[in-house]
């Protein structure tokens, strides 16, 4: 049995897949798992032992003939939009699709009329297989960190080598992340090791945050690659993020997390995934802060800026509640 699925998202949107491949396998043991995705997100599912095969999506007939070619049993796309339909047509076959709920989210951020229905975005993905007979085993998400990407201590500063607060600072879009300024007094009011996490593009906001207190702060930013940073996330004491592709990470490795959100709410079913086996041990491994204003949210995935121009939803996040919460979670965890 040969299954292909279709996910063109980005590193969360990838992570929330996840739960589909090790369920799949679960109910065929035998099938082969194949994958179509962006190049450029390849590390994400490539030490995945459910796949047996990434195809790096192109554009054309070709490709789409390529993949026709391999006779799949079943196809699953779990993107749903123009691209994916395109491919499945010229492939010519008839997918099981992902519901989007596209015009749910269409009327939740132009008019804050919230009609979408109470459910994750991992739990739309299982639903999607659900015809196949395939149910939700409850285990969350998967990473996998590659034994040869595991941080070396050495290079680990020694603040940090006895534990550390993780504080992811980046995020796809402008109006998914905290200020420079509200990050530094973040840092400012947290009495703990900090390393600052995120790609090369926010390697100088997180230097001019470290330059707050280079002891207490090491800033990681675009020195490790995906699967090293998900290792530190890993030892990590405590995550604090953005809605981003790491705070999926961190669900996945099944730690704790306070997540910040600004133009985006949990209300849209993005929140930390962690599984209802796990749930059933630890209720709240996550908690999240947002502004209550009138114009949230103002999208689905993220702005380059404030429509409105103010950007309340991070300018006036509650720094000290936030430092307050990782305080005593981190209290919580010594005991």
């Amino acid at each position: 049995m040969k299954v292909l699925l279709i996910r063109f998202g980005a590193i969360g949107d990838l992570v929330l897949t996840t739960p589909v491949l090790r369920c799949l396998k679960k109910k065929f043991p035998d099938a082969a798992l194949h994958f179509v995705l962006l190049r450029e997100h390849r590390a994400v599912l490539e030490p995945n032992p459910h796949l047996a095969q990434l195809h790096f999506y192109e554009r054309g007939h070709a490709f789409a003939s390529s993949l026709r070619n391999l006779g799949f049993d079943h196809v699953v796309d779990l993107q749903n939009d123009e691209a994916s339909r395109v491919l499945t047509r010229e492939m010519g076959v008839e997918p099981l699709r992902v519901n989007t709920h596209h015009w749910e989210h269409r009327l939740f951020t132009s008019l804050r009329w919230n009609l979408l229905p109470k459910e994750h975005q991992a739990d739309r993905n299982l639903d999607t297989v659900s015809p196949l007979g395939v149910v939700n085993d409850g285990e969350g998400l998967d990473f996998f960190i590659p034994h040869e990407a595991e941080v070396p201590m050495h290079d680990i500063p020694a603040a940090q080598q006895l534990g550390y607060l993780a504080l992811v600072i980046g995020a796809s879009k402008h109006t998914k992340r905290l200020p420079v300024a509200q990050l530094k007094t973040l840092c400012a009011r947290i009495g703990h090791p900090i390393i600052l996490l995120g790609g090369p593009e926010d390697a100088a906001r997180g230097e001019e945050i470290r330059q707050a207190d280079d002891i207490k702060i090491y800033n990681a930013c675009g020195k490790f690659s995906l699967h090293e940073s998900a290792d530190l996330l890993r030892r990590a004491k405590l995550v604090i993020t953005h809605d981003t592709g790491l705070m999926h990470i961190a669900a996945a490795l099944k730690k704790p997390i306070i997540a910040l959100w600004g133009s985006t709410v949990p209300e849209q079913g993005m929140t930390p995934y962690y599984g209802s086996r796990f749930l059933a041990r630890d209720p709240s491994p996550s908690v999240g802060f947002g502004v209550k204003l009138w114009c949230r949210p103002c999208t689905r995935t993220g702005r380059d800026k404030c429509p409105l121009g103010h950007f309340k939803c991070m300018k006036q996040q509650d720094l000290e509640a936030i430092a307050r919460a990782a305080e005593e979670r981190l209290w919580k965890r010594a005991d």
